[in-house]
């Protein structure tokens, strides 16, 4: 919406270089056009066939008797109104990653306010292809457009000849590639067709040049609004689509599937419709479950849960698909799956994009959390370990493996007393030469004492004085000599390393 300051010539430049829009009018969603054989019917007759039904000769309009004459090996296939709605809404949701502004309009067609994200995703051209491989993970096809009117790129969509002529950004583009439009590619003009037929005009360049005046006495206010807003002569008005507060959304299968990766792609569908969601509300997911729904009815199973958690929060599909899928090759169903259910059980406010101007050596802190997780989906919880300090004065037993999920705390570490990275797992007895401990070359006591006593509890008992030790290269070693009681005063001390500094 434009200021009302503004004069037409700004309005008109205004909206061609920031509010393009892109309009998709796709074939009907109940069954993909690309794939042969099928007819849909509606009331009886054909609605839409594919090409090889198209080769044999059925056209729109014609009955079932017709069809089943000419073609008798096609699929006929009823046409369902809900599961197009539903399949239109699922692909709203799923563009919403490219904008939070998306309308649903007739003829199934999806229109996404993109002026704001162009640069964010590379370009038009760049986002008009991201846009049309998403709908290509959905199952759907589609025609792509973008025009700085959502009416102008809807026409483009619907009647456009040619990719490039589908996509302009600027209003004097866009009021050339119109004007060569059919004329009755405009929905308001097509009650009159008689009518303009016998005026001679073919064309939407041939309509503007009537009187305007005479237009609205014979045609209404209706056909000269939908011209103006194609040309960006008056404002557009939307439904924006309204997301709910949570995600659940729910597909079922074609037919029973046994094995579980047979999921995978209505999964990925699933997924791009969560992450679509997770963009507009400005969320991340730090935990899904995949529901595997089996038989209902009398002989009704328990669907088999499939919960991932995450480490770190994330709104991306490649990184969740590659979890569900380590996930699904690790199932083994009890019953075949009739219908997947996504929901997201945690959500969080996304974190902004790290504004460094150079990237982390080793990876970022996310790159190592969905390492982790997708070992963790690979190998199974049990298998993928962290250590966790114990309550325990030896080193040898201070030191536990617990899963990386594991929310047990861990205990504190003694403050300001030095501890080796790598501890030998058996201590080697050192040379003593001129009383000093000797490894490769004589080693000097650089640190104080810590004196250890521990393990009467358990029949383990150490009595041991740790000290770090340096050797003429600067290599650092922790070392401890063994305590000896009065009685064995006379016995040599004896000194053990136990342990190198990095």
């Amino acid at each position: 919406m434009q200021a009302p300051e503004q004069n037409h010539e700004q309005q008109q430049e205004q909206q061609g270089v920031v509010e393009p829009a892109v309009g998709q009018a796709a074939g009907q969603a109940t069954e993909p056009a690309a794939q042969p054989g099928y007819v849909i019917l509606e009331k009886d007759r054909v609605n839409l066939a594919d090409p090889v039904a198209r080769a044999a000769g059925v056209r729109p309009g014609m009955k079932r008797g017709g069809v089943l004459t000419l073609a008798p090996e096609v699929r006929l296939l009823e046409r369902d109104p809900a599961r197009e709605d539903a399949a239109l809404r699922e692909t709203g949701i799923a563009l919403m990653r490219f904008s939070p502004d998306v309308a649903l309009l007739d003829e199934a067609t999806v229109l996404v306010e993109v002026g704001a994200s162009l640069r964010l995703f590379g370009g038009l051209l760049a986002l008009c292809r991201q846009a049309k491989s998403m709908l290509a993970t959905l199952g759907f096809t589609a025609r792509v457009s973008a025009a700085p009117t959502g009416q102008g790129a809807w026409l483009l969509a619907r009647y456009g000849a040619g990719r490039r002529a589908r996509r302009v950004l600027k209003l004097g583009t866009l009021e050339r590639a119109l004007a060569s439009l059919p004329l009755f590619a405009v929905p308001e003009a097509q009650p009159f067709e008689d009518w303009f037929t016998g005026l001679g005009c073919t064309t939407i360049a041939d309509l503007r040049r009537l009187p305007r005046a005479g237009l609205q006495r014979r045609c209404g206010e209706h056909l000269l609004d939908s011209l103006d807003r194609a040309f960006g002569n008056a404002p557009e008005i939307f439904d924006w689509l309204e997301l709910p507060p949570s995600f659940a959304a729910r597909i079922e299968l074609p037919d029973r599937i046994e094995h579980a990766e047979g999921a995978l792609f209505v999964a990925h569908r699933l997924i791009v419709q969560l992450c679509g969601w997770l963009c507009a509300k400005q969320l991340a997911t730090t935990g899904i479950t995949l529901l595997l729904e089996h038989e209902r009815g009398r002989q009704a199973i328990e669907p088999t849960p499939l919960v991932i958690a995450l480490g770190e929060a994330t709104w991306r599909d490649t990184h969740l698909l590659r979890l569900v899928r380590e996930q699904l090759a690790r199932i083994e169903l009890g019953a075949p799956m009739i219908a997947l259910r996504l929901e997201a059980s945690r959500v969080q406010p996304a974190a902004p994009v790290s504004d460094s101007l150079f990237t982390e050596p080793g990876g970022s802190p996310e790159d190592h959390a969905r390492l982790i997780e997708l070992l963790v989906a690979r190998l199974g919880p049990d298998n993928v370990l962290r250590a966790v300090p114990d309550a325990d004065h030896r080193p040898e037993v201070a030191n536990r493996w617990l899963p990386v999920g594991s929310t047990t705390k861990a205990a504190a570490l003694p403050p300001g007393l030095p501890r080796p990275v790598w501890l030998l797992a058996k201590p080697l007895q050192l040379l003593m030469r001129q009383d000093r401990p000797f490894y490769g070359s004589m080693l000097k006591i650089v640190s104080p004492g810590e004196r250890i006593e521990a393990g009467w509890f358990d029949g383990q008992l150490v009595t041991r004085d740790y000290f770090v030790a340096q050797a003429n290269d600067q290599s650092c070693y922790w070392i401890y000599f063994e305590r000896v009681s009065s009685r064995d005063a006379d016995s040599p001390s004896r000194c053990f390393l136990h342990g190198l500094f990095g």
